[in-house]
């Protein structure tokens, strides 16, 4: 698979079989994340493989508890529509946080170390690209309380969850997304 057809043509998936994701594919994937580019190379990311269903179900009852959450404090009606049951059905997920002492030289910055987030977003890039080149559907998913799902993974309190990364055979193609014209998104400053 040619590298620009993968970018253009991956899509979230919110429809999974549950025909269960091989370890040696797990494997390929996480390779691909760790490849990933980092400030000062400190590869800030940790990542923990869920595929127990009692666990995978709490990740659903967690996220659904902040899916009702931000619909009732945000006002936003629409997130009413949003179904999250997708994660019921997924057969693995990915949890990948962030160590904020491994953010390179940032750190001096007003709102604090950020580099360490956009290092742990190429790593989800990564594995969002391999899963679809290894025929799987995934999706980057972040509509959960960072403590509590944190918490519920073991993650050390120092480490920050930035992302779940839902992987599996994809139940029905999903639907290509529309993209906006590129001119009207860059400016070049010469």
């Amino acid at each position: 698979m040619e590298l620009l057809d993968a970018i253009k043509n991956r899509r979230s998936c919110r429809a999974f079989s549950d025909e269960p994701v091989p370890k040696e594919t797990l494997e390929q994937i996480l390779q691909a994340a760790v490849w990933a580019p980092s400030p000062l190379n400190a590869q800030p990311w940790e990542f923990v493989v869920v595929t127990n269903p009692d666990v995978r179900e709490k990740i659903y009852a967690s996220a659904e508890a902040c899916r009702q959450w931000a619909i009732e404090a945000s006002g936003w009606k629409w997130l009413g529509g949003y179904r999250i049951e997708f994660l019921r059905q997924v057969p693995a997920f990915v949890a990948v946080a962030g160590d904020p002492k491994k953010s390179g030289v940032d750190g001096f910055q007003a709102d604090g170390p950020l580099a360490y987030q956009h290092a742990c977003a190429a790593a989800v890039q990564n594995m969002l690209l391999c899963a679809h080149a290894l025929g799987l559907g995934s999706l980057w998913f972040t509509l959960f309380d960072r403590k509590e799902m944190g918490a519920l993974l073991e993650l050390p309190e120092e480490k920050t969850l930035l992302a779940l990364v839902c992987l599996g055979k994809p139940y029905e193609p999903p639907a290509p997304a529309a993209r906006k014209d590129v001119a009207k998104k860059v400016r070049y400053v010469s």
